[in-house]
């Protein structure tokens, strides 16, 4: 059996195996065939239905220096804002008008928002909207820490991993982070009974296929109900100014062996994609992906969250955002649906 047909039926691969598969990922027909078989499972499991989610970028204050970000600690130019409690609830109330039944509360790693404060702001959350998810994308906290939000009504948190591999996780971050907590991070989170989003970079300097081998068998590892991938994208203010990005013909192959590894997953058309290509998230959803996730953040604010150059949707207003989303999945032949959007067990 060759490598495609036995990813396809095993939904798994040994690391050999997956350097294999991935060496050829510039095969058209090998790409096809993966495509095929990601659309059939997405189709099985979740329909023509597209998830929402609606991002609140809330903080840009961070206490970390991830070499590849634009909100890193280091970054002096970077404008800093956070929003206040009613800031957050506004774009809340704003987004249920427009049908969002997920928000996404990312931010960095701010010490300002100490874990009574963010309990504070999910409890407001989940009184105001009982019928809604909470998502939290806030960092690396202690297992007490994810306990008490979970207590507080969060139902689902983004942790990308970055890397599951050792060496690379140490030629993108500086050595008090260290792979080994987030991973631990991930698995608390998981033991809370979360809903838990991992993920990685596509073409991260230094990244080789070896590197993102190490991130599939993790993933199949860790389950996770969600995996948010994007292309590498350089942020001038960073060491990595003039490295290449990331390709999209590469993320749209891993979208669709990680929709065959995992077929229930929840799998977002990235922001970082539609940067990289104008049709982007279309070709995602093409490829297996089945969440987008528009932007509810004020406007006002948006430009600042840069954790990457040219990022997109940072002039529109959410209504605006959520039309042209709209328009852009129906396009691509899906249709976007005002629901939770859980995972499947």
């Amino acid at each position: 059996m060759d490598i495609v047909a036995k990813l396809i039926e095993n939904h798994e691969l040994s690391r050999e195996e997956y350097i294999e598969l991935l060496t050829d990922w510039e095969n058209p027909e090998v790409s096809q065939v993966l495509t095929e078989a990601a659309v059939r499972l997405r189709k099985q499991y979740y329909g023509d239905k597209v998830y929402t989610r609606g991002l609140i970028e809330f903080t840009n204050y961070c206490k970390n220096d991830c070499y590849y970000c634009g909100i890193r600690r280091g970054n002096s130019h970077a404008k800093r804002y956070r929003l206040s409690r009613e800031e957050i609830l506004n774009c809340c109330e704003n987004g249920y008008a427009l049908g969002f039944r997920t928000f996404v509360l990312q931010g960095g790693e701010d010490p300002y928002y100490t874990d009574e404060r963010m309990a504070d702001i999910v409890r407001s959350i989940r009184s105001g909207y009982p019928d809604c998810a909470i998502t939290l994308s806030i960092g690396e906290k202690s297992y007490e820490s994810y306990k008490l939000f979970k207590e507080a009504g969060a139902n689902r948190y983004l942790l990308r991993h970055e890397t599951a591999s050792e060496e690379l996780y140490r030629r993108l971050h500086p050595e008090e982070m260290l792979l080994s907590h987030r991973k631990q991070c991930l698995y608390d989170l998981k033991a809370l009974g979360y809903q838990v989003g991992a993920g990685f970079m596509v073409g991260s300097p230094g990244q080789k296929m070896e590197h993102l081998a190490e991130d599939l068998i993790f993933l199949k590892e860790l389950q996770p109900q969600m995996v948010g991938i994007g292309p590498f994208i350089p942020h001038h203010e960073t060491r990595f100014a003039n490295e290449t990005a990331g390709s999209v013909d590469l993320t749209l192959f891993l979208l669709s062996v990680i929709r065959i590894l995992l077929p229930k997953v929840l799998l977002p058309a990235t922001t970082a994609l539609g940067t990289m290509d104008p049709l982007g998230r279309e070709k995602g959803l093409a490829a297996g992906a089945n969440v987008v996730m528009p932007n509810l953040s004020p406007v006002k604010n948006r430009k600042q969250y840069d954790l990457y150059d040219n990022k997109i949707c940072t002039g529109e207003e959410a209504a605006e955002c959520r039309g042209c989303l709209e328009r852009r999945v129906l396009s691509a032949g899906y249709r976007l649906v005002a629901e939770r959007g859980d995972a499947l067990v």
